[in-house]
């Protein structure tokens, strides 16, 4: 496990502050037409990247923004012997984005989110389904860990991120999963892949360095 930070510039590094949720409310959303999605800027495809100059780390198939103030945690996998996942830590919570192959059709997101709703329900969570500018969110709470998980279509890719922190960050810790998410650059390439296969990460090399460092002194 690896953790790189960037120093917080100013006050004001973090996103704006998000709408509050209640874990409380009915599990079932009510029956009423589905708001249609807001336009965003992002995520985006690797051919519409911006050159925003914003700072990103290069995951091969996800370059992730960092926000000042936050370190990115490499999560390795003992036994396959390769990264299980990336998170950036901010003050709100741990931020995770991972992309995967879809269909040209799209449409993977909502399929995902239902089967990602019943899971947690089994496991015991309180959950509250949402509507976001991307389509369907989802909100749940574990014990004193409140989640927020959001889901995007793109070409041939889907791009899922989700917020793990305590509760009293939940009201703040949307707008900061949705700044990043949207920040994100997904670089799917044109290999043919099954549907849900999740994009390879790759490490750049002078971190991946850094972790074979330590693990070489334990």
């Amino acid at each position: 496990m690896g953790i790189f930070g960037r120093k917080k510039r100013g006050r004001h590094a973090m996103a704006d502050p998000g709408e509050s949720w209640d874990p409380d409310i009915a599990e079932e959303p009510e029956e009423e037409p589905e708001p249609e999605p807001e336009a965003t800027d992002g995520p985006f495809d690797i051919a519409d990247a911006p050159e925003d100059g914003r700072p990103r780390i290069d995951l091969g198939s996800v370059r992730v923004p960092v926000p000042d103030g936050t370190q990115v945690q490499v999560e390795m996998d003992p036994q396959a012997g390769g990264v299980r996942a990336v998170h950036v830590v901010t003050a709100h919570g741990q931020v995770t984005v991972s992309a995967y192959a879809a269909p040209r059709s799209g449409g993977l997101w909502r399929e995902v989110v239902g089967e990602l709703t019943e899971q947690l329900r089994n496991d015991g969570a309180k959950v509250a389904p949402g509507q976001g500018e991307w389509g369907p969110e989802l909100s749940a709470l574990i014990g004193d860990v409140a989640l927020r998980f959001v889901g995007v279509d793109g070409p041939r890719w889907m791009l899922r991120g989700v917020i793990a922190g305590p509760q009293s960050m939940a009201a703040e810790a949307p707008a900061v999963l949705r700044d990043i998410v949207r920040g994100t650059i997904v670089d799917r390439g044109d290999a043919p892949m099954p549907v849900r296969t999740p994009l390879p990460i790759t490490l750049p090399e002078a971190v991946a360095e850094h972790i074979a460092q330590q693990q070489g002194q334990q």
